[in-house]
């Protein structure tokens, strides 16, 4: 892996433990700043209201600054936003940290995107993309428990001086490695906004929220579904957690080569997997390897959709790819929220602790129809594919391959 994406892979590492961890210490938390678990669950969603209004802000704020630059403004207000967030003295504070430290997410993986196709040669974007997507599932398999137990053990706040310090790591390894990219002469907000009203984008933001919809339903509701249905105790959730970040990170492996030749088919077959390896939950979910196989499988199939839907909006958006590349993040934590606000609601309704496995095969299929849709009005017949900045500077200066 060149050291750019080395890089890139860095702060998507840190981005997924601060994303996650706050979950597993909310009890440790509440206990620190005086508040009830439930009220410590809003800073999950402080960050990821965080990350809904950041993504399209902040790339919009920047559209002018060069890539390499905007990275670094990026990734220095993520370590501040992260040791806020360790020195809050109260809720309310915390809660403003965590909002803070959600607000570069998206354009970090937006620009970053954007970056990493720009690293090698045409044919290998998708794959140099889901590379730096690796950081986010690494995370899950290694970030996450690890703070977490760190949290534990030492305190919650020194999980959140963990993530500060991974970002000052990934903010030295761009600063070192991450070549300039110099932005087009038409690059501006204007152009990024009027390549953000691309009815193809639309359809593709869609398809992001409802059809990864399906993944979340699942997901946000995993841990009582298998100490309910297939009898694991709490200890052991960890473990199986740590399972499904392993099949996010074989989905993401094989998602780069299947995007690059081929991205609507990789997208079409993503969703359509994802919705059949969620009806198969619903019948293993009572039995402990075939519901262990079967959560490795749904967490490959969801990361297998993240990739092409990545590239088809940096595609489709033509001459400014970066805002739609970071909305895309946006799109992903609207379909966390949508996700598991459709599996609490199945469940509320009395259809079992199985039920959000046939609800998000559901929003999969629906993803997958919206999919279809932009397929069938994609006039163009020819291969999606990154197309760059109209405006950019020749090839061997925009582009460095290691």
């Amino acid at each position: 892996m060149p050291l750019a994406l080395l890089a890139l892979a860095v702060v998507a590492f840190g981005i997924g433990t601060t994303e996650f961890a706050t979950m597993g210490l909310l009890p440790q938390i509440a206990d620190g700043v005086g508040v009830s678990v439930p009220q410590a669950g809003h800073l999950v969603s402080a960050y990821a209201l965080g990350v809904v209004v950041g993504a399209p802000l902040l790339t919009g704020i920047g559209a002018r600054i060069p890539h390499k630059r905007l990275l670094l403004l990026l990734s220095g207000l993520f370590v501040v936003g992260n040791a806020a967030s360790a020195l809050a003295p109260d809720f309310g504070l915390l809660f403003a940290a965590r909002f803070l430290a959600g607000l570069p997410h998206g354009a970090l993986f937006g620009v970053g995107a954007v970056v990493a196709s720009r690293l090698v040669a045409p044919g290998r974007a998708a794959r140099a993309v889901s590379k730096v997507f690796l950081g986010l599932t690494v995370a899950n398999i290694v970030g996450v428990p690890a703070s977490t137990a760190l949290g534990q053990q030492l305190g919650w706040r020194s999980a959140y001086w963990a993530v500060t310090a991974i970002g000052l790591v990934a903010l030295l390894m761009l600063a070192c490695f991450v070549p300039h990219q110099p932005r087009g002469r038409q690059s501006g907000i204007r152009t990024e906004l009027r390549a953000m009203g691309n009815r193809q984008v639309a359809i593709g933001m869609a398809v992001a929220v409802v059809g990864f919809g399906g993944f979340f339903a699942v997901y946000s509701y995993l841990v009582p579904m298998l100490t309910n249905l297939t009898g694991m105790s709490d200890s052991s959730t960890t473990l199986v957690l740590a399972l499904y970040g392993v099949g996010m990170t074989l989905g993401t492996l094989i998602a780069g080569p299947l995007t690059d030749r081929a991205l609507r088919p990789t997208l079409y077959a993503g969703l359509a997997l994802l919705a059949a390896a969620l009806v198969t939950f619903y019948f293993t979910v009572h039995s402990l390897v075939p519901a262990l196989v079967t959560i490795t499988v749904i967490g490959a199939m969801g990361s297998l959709i993240t990739t092409p839907v990545q590239m088809l909006l940096m595609a489709k958006a033509k001459d400014a790819p970066t805002m739609a590349a970071a909305s895309n993040h946006s799109a992903f934590n609207l379909a966390n929220a949508g996700g598991a606000w459709i599996g609490g609601l199945v469940i509320s309704a009395g259809w079992g602790w199985a039920a959000p496995s046939l609800a998000g095969a559901a929003l999969a299929l629906a993803g997958l129809g919206l999919a279809f849709t932009g397929g069938l009005m994609d006039r163009g017949g020819r291969r999606s594919e990154v197309i760059m900045e109209a405006s950019a500077v020749p090839e061997q200066e925009t582009r460095t391959v290691t």
